[in-house]
């Protein structure tokens, strides 16, 4: 039960990312795919139209995932972890996103920064341990 906050919001939200792309313009969808090639470099390499198209269906893909309760919240949590971490390398790799420290956001990375709410839900997703019904502690006299 302790979950389904978690996952309503944040699946919400990324399905709601992944739908407002699924018609990126050409310009839109390159200037997102060359923020991605300095995570994964390969993605450079795809046409900038297909791009918009596979991040769109990924975001979508995963806000999916989240809001459905037969899915294990680990599972999901693994996919939202490796999205958001994404999302965080991206920041501290993108050029002007962070003052000078390279910590904090500046103006321009806050967009981006604030992920990291994702990358704390994730977390708690994997790492929660459910009790088994029949294990429950016994208060003590």
């Amino acid at each position: 039960m302790s979950h389904i906050p978690l996952r309503l919001t944040t699946g919400a939200f990324i399905l709601n990312a992944g739908y407002a792309k699924r018609n990126l313009d050409k310009d839109s969808a390159a200037g997102l795919q060359a923020m991605a090639a300095r995570v994964i470099p390969p993605v450079s390499r795809i046409r900038p139209e297909t791009f918009g198209k596979m991040l769109s269906y990924s975001e979508m893909t995963l806000g999916a995932a989240l809001l459905a309760p037969f899915l294990p919240s680990r599972l999901v949590g693994v996919g939202l972890g490796i999205f958001s971490g994404s999302m965080l390398t991206m920041y501290r790799r993108t050029p002007g996103m962070t003052e000078p420290d390279g910590i904090r956001p500046s103006q321009k990375g806050t967009a981006l920064a604030k992920d990291v709410w994702m990358f704390g839900i994730a977390v708690a997703l994997v790492l929660d341990r459910r009790r088994k019904s029949g294990n429950t502690p016994r208060s003590t006299p």
